[in-house]
């Protein structure tokens, strides 16, 4: 459905005496130096039509924005820009980053956002670049700028949860307790990977509008876009960074497995050793034969209980002083 629609004029929201969804009736009135921003959330294809026929948009842009799950790209038709994004958002009970994703066709005098999914609500966006004129004078360029912005500031919230699990892993990986973090780790580097998606591919726009070669963006918004590009560039280096923790952490963890796996192995064999020299006495003592001297001796029994309970002493004091229990 259409969220909204608006037109802007010199840096201010330009009131209009027509609905939202009458696209045409607000496109005509947009003068030279005007330009138009239609917020739209999962439209049906034949809204996303009604939208292609006012401002002439390609038909395999309308198809990628129609379907989605597609990759961060930039791309030209003709002379309009199709930029993809894709929002971030985490679910902490469940390690769990979710995706969405921001379609962006950029016309000379139009800006058409296309959102998917639950995160990336552009409202707030409009909002706070409704409130600073003197980067909405730069057109369509300063909605590109405002929903990149938007979006980055986004992965950042993300990754910064991301660290919070991955401190807690590391606690527990070196913590004395028996934990099985392999699965929060395996979960870890899975939901890391879905940011890594995200980011990479963001950052050759990006520097390219930092550079001002993009036609249709104006050079002059190029300081804005830097901005941008700085944030991508600490994200991914976090990403990369994070990760690289998570891999330590792992072997770590398989190395306490190891440890804690000979620990175990010294307690049965002491354990062992506590009760296979007793079963050596008694069945020895057992024989019974007629010609064993402690048959007959008064102290025989007591002797070979004695002697059991000495030798498991013996092994008991021997294996707790090598650590073994």
């Amino acid at each position: 459905m259409i969220v909204d629609n608006a037109l802007y004029r010199e840096g201010v929201r330009v009131p209009v005496d027509c609905e939202i969804s009458d696209l045409s009736a607000v496109r005509e009135r947009c003068g030279p130096e005007d330009f138009v921003w239609v917020g739209l959330h999962e439209p049906e294809q034949s809204e996303l039509d009604a939208v292609a026929e006012v401002f002439d948009l390609h038909t395999l842009a309308v198809e990628d924005a129609v379907k989605a799950h597609q990759r961060p790209k930039l791309e030209r038709y003709g002379d309009s820009l199709f930029l993809i994004l894709k929002t971030l958002w985490y679910v902490d009970e469940e390690d769990a980053v979710e995706t969405g994703e921001i379609n962006m066709f950029v016309g000379s005098d139009f800006v058409i956002t296309v959102r998917h999914g639950e995160g990336g609500a552009l409202h707030q966006a409009r909002l706070a670049l409704e409130d600073r004129e003197q980067v909405l004078v730069h057109g369509p360029s300063a909605v590109v700028y405002a929903v990149c912005d938007q979006v980055v500031d986004a992965y950042e919230r993300v990754v910064e949860s991301l660290q919070e699990d991955v401190d807690e892993v590391e606690i527990s990986v070196f913590s004395e307790e028996r934990t099985n973090d392999a699965a929060r780790i395996y979960v870890l580097r899975r939901e890391l990977a879905e940011v890594r998606r995200a980011v990479m591919p963001l950052r050759e726009p990006v520097n390219r509008f930092t550079t001002g070669v993009v036609r249709g963006v104006d050079p002059e918004a190029g300081p804005y876009f830097r901005d941008v590009g700085d944030h991508l560039a600490r994200v991914s280096e976090t990403v990369d960074s994070l990760d690289s923790l998570l891999s330590t952490a792992f072997d770590a963890h398989l190395a306490q497995i190891t440890v804690r796996q000979n620990d175990d192995m010294r307690r049965i064999s002491a354990m062992i050793g506590l009760i296979a020299a007793p079963a050596l006495i008694g069945a020895i003592y057992g024989m019974n034969f007629v010609h064993m001297p402690e048959l007959e001796w008064v102290f025989g029994y007591p002797m070979a209980l004695m002697l059991m309970a000495l030798t498991s002493l013996t092994v008991w004091i021997i294996s707790k002083r090598s650590g073994w229990l």
